[in-house]
């Protein structure tokens, strides 16, 4: 009997074990931006994520690829509007109030646009975040539009959003492809 006792007890020692460490893969492949692995074709779509303050803030986009190609007034049309990456509009949810750029941003889901310029970028959130490419885009449906001038940075070889949290109130969300990085702070509105 205490033979039995002792296989069941590592058995179940055992089970604990492994069950555990696949809630912590699970969990931490949650809260780091999901992403596929990176075959250098197509544009795989991707989620970053993160609190800032209170608020919950969710990205999905298309992440195309450099390869080689030239982006800015290249690939991307300098001075049009812009999916901000590839196929279906870049969505940005939160799931509280925020402000942005001085305006306050009703919880909810938006589309995020952008209009490149080499020396100024123009930022817009617009309500329709369910579209293709901006082939529904209506400047009308903007929520809020933004100057933003453009940093450099080592070379990002796929799209990326980020989502960082500053301190207890207030964070960023940056976007990099190319030599480009974009930094969009955002604020908790208590």
């Amino acid at each position: 009997m205490k033979l039995f006792l002792i296989i069941f007890l590592a058995l179940s020692f055992a089970a604990c074990q492994s069950e555990s460490k696949q809630n912590r893969q699970d969990h931490s492949q949650h809260t780091q931006s999901q992403a596929v692995s990176d075959t250098a074709k197509g544009s795989p779509q991707r989620v970053s994520m993160a609190n800032i303050g209170n608020a919950h803030v969710h990205i999905e986009y298309n992440s195309p690829a450099v390869r080689k190609r030239m982006i800015w007034g290249g690939l991307v049309a300098l001075g049009e509007v812009w999916v901000t990456g590839a196929h279906n509009a870049t969505s940005i949810s939160f799931s509280e109030n925020v402000k942005i750029a001085g305006k306050t941003i009703e919880k909810g889901k938006y589309a995020f646009f952008t209009i490149p310029n080499k020396d100024e970028w123009t930022l817009i959130l617009n309500k329709n975040w369910e579209q293709h490419l901006t082939d529904e885009y209506s400047e009308k449906e903007d929520v809020l539009r933004w100057k933003a001038k453009p940093d450099s940075t080592e070379h990002t070889e796929r799209l990326s959003f980020k989502v960082v949290p500053k301190d207890e109130k207030s964070g960023f969300i940056e976007f990099a492809w190319e030599k480009v990085k974009i930094t969009i702070p955002i604020q908790q509105i208590q």
